[in-house]
Formats: C-alpha cells, sequence, structure tokens
C-alpha cells in the first residue's frame, strides 16, 4: 500500500512539472521597430520580463490557463492580448503605437515610470506637438500651456523672464534637465529662453511641494525637461522667420539628426539652433522693450545597452547667447545712455547608468549632472553731472559671473510582487549637489560669492494596496551647508481609481528653501536714474511649507471622442517666508535685503478641461483662480504702505489651444493665455510722471495667436516638405504705458511678452 500511496505521489509529481515547463517568447516593437526595455507581464501573477535590445522577451513556468498578457513601454499606448496556454508554449508579438494622449508613461511624480493616471501624483505634459503648434522658440514660449503655470518677463532692459507655480515667483520651482537639478540661481535668470524647443521631448509638470523626492527649492513644484530621445533614423531642419510689429525681425533655424544602430543598441540625436532677433523699441524713445539675442546651441543625447539588461545614457548641451537691451546704440554699451549686456556661454552634461536584476524585479541608477557658465555683463546708466560721467568713464561697470554646479548620485527601485495583499515599489538613493556662484561688478562694490552644498537620502514606498487603491509615500533628509540642521521633509499621496475613468487624489508633502541666492537675487534693476542690488539678511534661516493637494481627474473614451476634466484644490502654507525690505539707498542706488516674514499662505482652484475626436478637433485649456498673501503685511518699497498680498500674482489666469485637423496634410492651431489684473509697484522718475513711488493696477489681457500648415509628401525621397506661418497676439494686447529714457523703472513691465508678430517658415523632415 505504501508503495502504491508512493507512486501515484511520484506520478503526480511528473505531471505538475509538466505543467510547469510552458513558456511564453515573443516580440515588441513599433512600426517594424525592436523596441528595448519594453515591459511585459500577466496580470494577477508575478510572471514579468523587460525585452532586450532585440525587442524579444520570455516568460517561463507557466501553468495551463487563461491570461491577459500586457506589454508597455515608455512614450506607446499599452496593448493587452488575451492568451490561453493548454499543452504547449506559445509565441506571441506586440507592435505598439506611439502615446500621444491621455495616459502616457511619467517620471517625474514618483523617479519611477509610472502612467499617469496610476501616478498618486498628478504630472501634466508638454509634448514636442505642443511646443510646435503653440509656435514656441523656446522653453519660456512653451510653459505657458499649464495650468497653474505662467510665465512673466520681469525687466524691461534685458528682458529677464520667470515662471510662476501657484503663484509662487520662479525661486520656488525646481527645474529639472534629465531629472537633475543643474538649473543653477544664474541658469534660472535667462535659462527659460536659452534652451530650444528642438532640445526638448517632453515637459513633465508637478505642482505642490516635492522636496521629499528633489530638495531644496520644490516648494512650488517641478518642471522636468526631458531631452530628445533617439528612437529611428531620422532628420529635420526648420527656419522660421518673425516680424516683430513690423519694428524688428527673429530668425531661427534649427536642425535635428537621429541615428540608430542596426542592432538597435546604440542611438544618438544631434541637434542644433541659431537665433536672430533685433532690438525691438515699443515707444520711439530709442530704448529697447524687446533686447537684442543672438543665440547658437547645439548638443546630443545618446544611448547604449552594454548588456541585454543594462544601459548607459549621455547627453551634452552647450548653450550661447549675446543679449543687449537699453540704449539702442552702434557702440560699445558703456556709451549708452542706459544698458545691459549678457554674453553667456553654459556647458550641460548628464550620464546615467542603469541596469536591472533579480528578473528585473531591481534596478540600480547611478548617475551624474553638471553645468558650468561662464559670463561677462555689462549693467549701467550714465550719470548726469560732468564729474560723475568722468569716474563713470574711467571705471564703467563691467562684472564677470562664473557658476558651477555638479550633482551625483545613486537610486535603487526593488517591485515587490506581494507586500500586504498588494504589491509595491520601493525606492531609495542618495545624491549630493554642489553649486558655486560668483557674481561681481567690482564698480558697484557688488559681490555674491556663494558655494552651497546638499546632501540628500530619500525613501518612498509606492504602494498598490488594491487595483484601485494606491498609497505612496516617503521622505528626504537634506543637509545644507547653509542650514544648522538637517531638514525633514515626508510626503504621503493617495491615488483611488474609480472604474477605469475616474481618479481621486490627495496629498501632503513638505518642503524647505535655504537661505542663500536664488534668480531673482542676482538681477540688477534700473530706477530714478540709480540701480537696485539685493543682499542677504545674516540671521536669513531657511524657509519651510506644508502644501495639500485634492483632486478629481476624469476621461472617458469612446471609438471617436476623448475628454476629460481635472479638477484640483490646493493650499501652500509657508513658514519664515522670505521677502524683499527696502534699506536705503547708497551712492548707485536702492538696496534691498531679503528677510524672513512671519509666514504666507497660497491657496487656490485649477480646473482643466480636454477633448479630442478622432485627432480632427483637439481642445486643451485651464484656468486658475486662487490667492496669494503674507500673514502680516511687509514693506517692501519704502514710502509705501506695507501690503499682505503678493506682487505681480493675478488671482486668476489661464490658458487654450485648439487644433484642427482635417487631412494629414493641413492643420490649423489657435493658442490663448489670459492673465488678471495683479498689483505692481512703480518707482516715481522723471519718465514716469509721479512725484512719488506708487502701487498700480495692472488690465487683463489676452493674447490671441494662429498658425496654419501644409505638408507636401515628397515620396520618392522619403521627405517631407512643411509650410506654415501665422500670428502671434492677434490684438496686439501688450503693455502700451512703458516708462521713456534712461530713467525708467525697468522693473515696470507686464503683459504679453511681445507685441503682435507675423512669422512663416518651413519644416524639412524625413518621413
Amino acid at each position: 500500500m505504501k508503495l502504491i500511496f508512493y507512486l501515484l505521489l511520484v506520478c503526480t509529481s511528473f505531471t505538475l512539472g509538466a505543467q510547469d515547463r510552458y513558456s511564453i517568447t515573443g516580440s515588441i516593437s513599433s512600426n517594424a521597430r525592436p523596441l528595448e526595455y519594453a515591459n511585459v507581464f500577466l496580470e494577477d501573477s508575478n510572471k514579468g520580463s523587460t525585452t532586450n535590445h532585440k525587442g524579444e522577451f520570455s516568460l517561463h513556468g507557466i501553468l495551463p490557463g487563461t491570461y491577459t498578457l500586457t506589454a508597455s513601454f515608455l512614450g506607446y499606448k499599452t496593448e493587452k492580448k488575451q492568451i490561453k496556454i493548454t499543452d504547449k508554449s506559445i509565441d506571441i508579438s506586440f507592435d505598439l503605437l506611439e502615446d500621444n494622449e491621455l495616459d502616457e508613461v511619467v517620471v517625474t511624480g514618483t523617479r519611477t515610470p509610472k502612467r499617469k493616471t496610476n501616478s498618486p501624483v498628478i504630472v501634466n505634459l508638454i509634448n514636442s506637438k505642443t511646443l510646435e503648434q503653440v509656435t514656441a522658440t523656446d522653453l519660456s514660449q512653451g510653459l505657458r500651456f499649464q495650468p497653474g503655470l505662467r510665465v512673466e518677463t520681469d525687466c524691461q532692459t534685458c528682458n529677464y523672464t520667470q515662471i510662476r507655480m501657484n503663484g509662487l515667483q520662479g525661486g520656488y520651482s525646481q527645474i529639472l534637465i534629465n531629472g537633475r537639478p543643474i538649473f543653477s540661481p544664474l541658469t534660472g535668470l535667462y535659462g527659460l529662453e536659452q534652451i530650444p524647443v528642438n532640445m526638448i521631448e517632453r515637459i513633465e509638470v508637478v505642482r505642490g511641494g516635492v522636496s521629499a523626492l528633489y530638495g531644496s527649492s520644490a516648494i512650488g513644484g517641478t518642471i522636468n525637461i526631458i531631452t530628445k530621445i533617439p528612437k529611428s533614423n531620422n532628420y529635420s531642419v526648420n527656419y522660421n522667420y518673425e516680424s516683430i510689429n513690423a519694428k524688428a525681425t527673429q530668425n531661427v533655424i534649427t536642425g535635428n539628426a537621429t541615428v540608430v544602430n542596426d542592432d538597435f543598441n546604440a542611438g544618438v540625436n544631434f541637434f542644433v539652433s541659431h537665433r536672430n532677433r533685433t532690438a525691438y523699441d515699443a515707444n520711439g524713445d530709442n530704448f529697447s522693450e524687446l533686447p537684442e539675442l543672438k543665440g547658437n546651441s547645439f548638443g546630443m543625447n545618446g544611448f547604449y545597452l552594454p548588456t541585454a539588461n543594462s544601459k548607459l545614457e549621455l547627453s551634452l548641451s552647450s548653450l550661447y547667447e549675446y543679449r543687449y537691451g537699453g540704449e539702442i546704440v552702434d557702440q560699445p554699451a558703456f556709451l549708452a545712455q542706459q544698458s545691459e549686456e549678457r554674453d553667456h556661454h553654459i556647458l550641460m552634461a548628464s550620464l546615467d547608468y542603469q541596469i536591472n536584476f533579480n528578473n528585473d524585479k531591481s534596478a540600480l541608477i547611478v548617475y551624474y549632472g553638471g553645468q558650468k557658465t561662464d559670463r561677462d555683463h555689462y549693467t549701467g546708466i550714465i550719470p548726469d553731472e560732468a564729474n560723475d560721467k568722468q569716474a563713470f568713464f574711467a571705471n564703467p561697470p563691467y562684472g564677470i559671473s562664473e557658476v558651477l554646479t555638479h550633482q551625483g548620485g545613486t537610486q535603487y527601485n526593488h517591485r515587490f510582487n506581494e507586500f500586504l495583499g498588494g504589491s509595491t515599489v520601493l525606492t531609495g538613493g542618495l545624491e549630493f549637489v554642489y553649486d558655486g556662484v560668483y557674481d561681481e561688478i567690482a564698480t558697484y562694490n557688488y559681490l555674491i560669492d556663494q558655494t552651497t552644498r546638499n546632501t540628500g537620502l530619500f525613501l518612498q514606498n509606492d504602494w498598490n494596496v488594491t487595483k484601485n487603491l494606491n498609497v505612496l509615500s516617503g521622505f528626504r533628509l537634506d543637509k545644507h551647508n547653509l542650514v544648522d540642521h538637517t531638514v525633514f521633509s515626508p510626503r504621503v499621496s493617495l491615488l483611488y481609481k474609480l472604474q477605469e475613468t475616474t481618479q481621486f487624489r490627495i496629498g501632503w508633502g513638505t518642503g524647505f528653501r535655504a537661505p542663500q541666492a536664488f534668480d531673482t537675487d542676482l538681477h540688477i534693476a534700473f530706477a530714478g536714474g540709480g540701480i537696485s542690488r539685493i543682499s542677504l539678511d545674516k540671521n536669513l534661516t531657511e524657509e519651510r511649507s506644508n502644501s495639500y493637494t485634492a483632486s478629481v481627474n476624469y476621461d472617458k473614451a469612446t471609438t471617436h471622442f476623448i475628454a476629460g476634466f481635472t479638477l484640483e484644490g490646493f493650499y501652500t502654507r509657508l513658514h519664515d517666508a522670505f521677502y524683499l525690505a527696502p534699506i536705503g539707498t547708497d551712492t548707485f542706488g536702492d538696496r534691498f535685503e531679503k528677510r524672513n516674514g512671519s509666514g504666507a499662505t497660497v491657496k487656490g482652484i485649477t480646473l482643466e478641461g480636454r477633448a479630442n475626436m478622432d485627432y480632427l478637433f483637439e481642445i486643451e485649456a485651464g484656468f486658475t483662480v486662487q490667492s496669494s498673501a503674507f500673514s502680516d503685511a511687509v514693506e517692501t518699497i519704502e514710502g509705501l504702505e506695507a501690503k499682505k498680498e503678493f506682487l505681480r500674482t493675478p488671482n486668476h489666469y489661464g490658458y487654450a489651444t485648439f487644433s484642427y485637423t482635417p487631412t494629414k496634410t493641413f492643420n490649423t492651431s489657435a493658442n490663448l493665455v489670459y492673465t488678471g489684473p495683479m498689483d505692481i509697484a512703480h518707482f516715481a522718475g522723471e519718465s514716469t510722471g509721479q512725484e512719488s513711488n506708487t502701487y498700480f493696477k495692472t488690465p487683463a489681457f489676452i493674447e490671441l495667436s494662429l498658425r496654419s500648415s501644409y505638408t507636401f509628401n515628397l515620396n520618392k525621397i522619403n521627405t517631407s516638405l512643411e509650410l506654415f506661418g501665422g500670428i502671434k497676439n492677434i490684438t496686439n494686447s501688450y503693455q502700451n504705458d512703458f516708462d521713456f529714457g534712461k530713467n525708467r523703472d525697468s522693473n515696470y513691465i507686464y503683459g504679453p511678452g511681445a507685441p503682435r508678430s507675423v512669422f512663416a517658415g518651413l519644416k524639412i523632415k524625413s518621413l
């Protein structure tokens, strides 16, 4: 009897073993091009893998049964197939379509790839298609078309720009390039205009505090610029001519070329950009409102797969820009009555190495990013008195700037397929950021010599409790050399998915800004015949924040129509909030000091809407209503009453884009930017007609633009020719009360960044 039982047990074991021997093999491609590192997995199981450099995959040890096999890849639509295994292994292939729709893969919210609908943090996208439709020349022009974001011009002479996110000025938002914080304080002044759009694959935007992942300066949110990714052999050349209100011109030439080898295990994308804009004078006083710009940029982004489970990525960029604003003269800058001259040489680089192991459950990433900027500059105004003029010309106010940024670190991801009834991805890492800023104008006794060093340790748990419930939790520890204690920044987010159409999210996170100089602190403004400068209070301490968000996202897709909306509420409480206090004047002009206030609160609601009908009509819009105020009124302008309300911060603003594509060769698009009234300061001077400084309520303004294009496909040479043209700011909604002459208040500037412009161009690219 025992012998019979033993034989039955052995036979049963062999039978069960035989059931485990089936495999699923296959490949994942797109347009006949293999996709390396694409994901494939069996739903409701722990069976999953990634493809090798030939796009091939294999899953082993599969029991007989009916399964759902899912294939996904960053930037492509997820595809699912029902399969049935009976008595043999099977082979199956996927051909994925590029995904430009509502559920793309994003990385910024969690530092790991996730579908937008699965991310517990809202991540908004600006892709290259949108940048093209709005005829963006640079990064700043593309960022205007996102909810909660507003790009403003803050100097009439040099035209530096900054991005405001949920009402917080530029220094509260961290700008990343390929996930690396190499945008230095100096780059923040002009960098939004120095990044050409043909360098950009897409832009990911996360609103709200994310210091738990990215450290200092991520109180308002994060903007992650993802550079071009090599996908297939192709090229494009673009030329754009622009007439700025018939008084100035701009010429932009860009080019891209991508080469991928036959084995698809190495590729590189090259980009080049040239920009030339003449100065524009809006009010006929021979002083520019748009400065002269000359820029040349070039670089490359490449990848190499040393093995089937590892990847090396390299990015190199060189940016050059010459900028001159003020009195329009054909002579050296110091001979102009008032002017600013900037000569930038910028080098940026990043290197990432990733290896997957442990059956692709684990990944180790080692990375480095760096930036070096050399700047020669001039900021001067010729005095009126003869003796002062003699001293001025004997020592004109030329300056130099040297900035060096390094970031290095490592990140480890591990997926647990079984974790407290669900699954989770644990992410941890350590990184170090060095930033050295040296900016000097000896004539003004002006010097910023600042070195910051920050070591950060972060840990995150991305837990799928159930198929519809996700909890994201984590924290970061930062040791900053300008803060005398370790900063602890936790955050928690929760996502609940109701069916396939609706997601509810709530989140809380903390953040901090170190007591250091940020972009606007490096800017020198003109007013009343002098210059104003900013210094830091010797007792300045870090600024802390608590941010809360809650949102509902709904998208409904049918065979021919996709539509949806997102409603988000946000509330951020700042502690020891920074503000600028007037501290009097000296020989050269006004002085301001950055100090800690008692606190501030920013709160509001953002509504987004979107619709797409068979790619024939596409529309997207966003509108924000908010308030931003200090807890206690602060004096920001000498002689004026203290105010609680933030200056230069409208309580409502929004955007809309519309696209009509009746055929594959014709497209017309429109875009609109709305900004509500806001309070700004206006310094008195002989060109203002004012006897004293005053606050001014700006009017609301709407900027409407149109673009149309037609494409000729030249199939015999595998090339297309696109002709396009249009009008920016059709109604010429542009400021009409600029100050005049050399003694103007250069900070008295608001409204759209440029007047009405007519443009036309052509684009040649491979099919």
